[in-house]
């Protein structure tokens, strides 16, 4: 049995539907029964991994766990100490690339790294997928391309390599499977470094509409994406790492290919996948 902690999410849901075409017994943890639209084979388990206990009964039985952070809070440690009860014998821990290359405010790198040392210090053996930024974070873009055709951002020069969640979830999905990643940490990146335009004109071409992109200061940024709803900290934890790559461009590495023997999936692939969402 595997469990995966943020099984909802972007990375987490990508990964279930992989291990379970590759008929693997799945477990996936949601807050809300209602909401989860996971899909049929999953053991669906409501509960909040930032309160441990009550996940207790759901690592019983558990070979593999799946950690996305953004879900623990402080409560890593806690939740690891379960999971050595009840036996688990592999954690793969999605974490961040700046936990290796720097970049972005200190405080976010710092809290991936507590995260990856509470995993060491449980003795459990771990594989750590650090991964850069996603390609899913231009769904921020949704709003302003329906209906205006621009994207008001900061930072436009800001030059990242983007991954898409499919290439994170199947270097994950290995890392569950098998032994040979245990102790490695895997800088994990997209295959292009690409600047904010050059996303934004990518997915024009991908749905057909010429977009264009207007540069804000980041202050108005942070505020448009607290109104659609977004957690405090992440545009913070964004705009902290863009400004860092307007400097300095973020890594590109080749892990994504040497791990999966296939090239790594590219913006516009991922633009193609998620057409839909920025069409009106």
């Amino acid at each position: 049995m595997i469990l995966v902690t943020g099984a909802t999410g972007k990375v987490g849901r990508a990964l279930v539907d992989l291990l379970l075409a590759d008929g693997q017994k799945v477990r996936g943890i949601t807050r809300n029964r209602a909401t989860a639209a996971l899909p049929g084979g999953v053991d669906v388990v409501v509960g909040d991994p930032s309160q441990p206990k009550t996940l207790a009964s759901s690592l019983r039985g558990v070979e593999s766990l799946f950690l996305n952070p953004g879900t623990l809070g402080d409560a890593a440690a806690e939740l690891l100490s379960l999971a050595v009860e009840q036996g688990v014998q592999r954690v793969v821990l999605l974490s961040a690339v700046t936990v290796e290359y720097g970049g972005g405010y200190c405080q976010f790198a710092e809290r991936f790294k507590a995260v990856e040392d509470s995993v060491i210090a449980s003795g459990i053996p771990w594989t750590f997928l650090r991964s850069a930024d996603f390609d899913a974070n231009a769904l921020v873009w949704v709003p302003q391309i329906r209906s205006t055709c621009v994207v008001r951002g900061a930072y436009g020069d800001a030059a990242t390599s983007p991954i898409h969640e499919r290439d994170l979830a199947a270097v994950g999905a290995g890392a569950l499977l098998s032994s040979a990643h245990a102790g490695h940490s895997y800088a994990l990146t997209g295959p292009q470094s690409l600047n904010q335009r050059d996303k934004v004109r990518l997915i024009g071409e991908v749905i057909g509409k010429e977009l264009s992109f207007e540069e804000i200061s980041p202050e108005q940024v942070r505020e448009t994406m607290k109104a659609q709803g977004v957690p405090p900290d992440v545009p913070d934890r964004m705009l902290g790492y863009l400004a860092e790559c307007l400097r300095n461009p973020g890594p590109s590495t080749a892990n994504v290919e040497l791990l999966l023997s296939r090239p790594a999936l590219t913006f516009a692939e991922w633009a193609t996948d998620h057409a839909a969402a920025f069409r009106n």
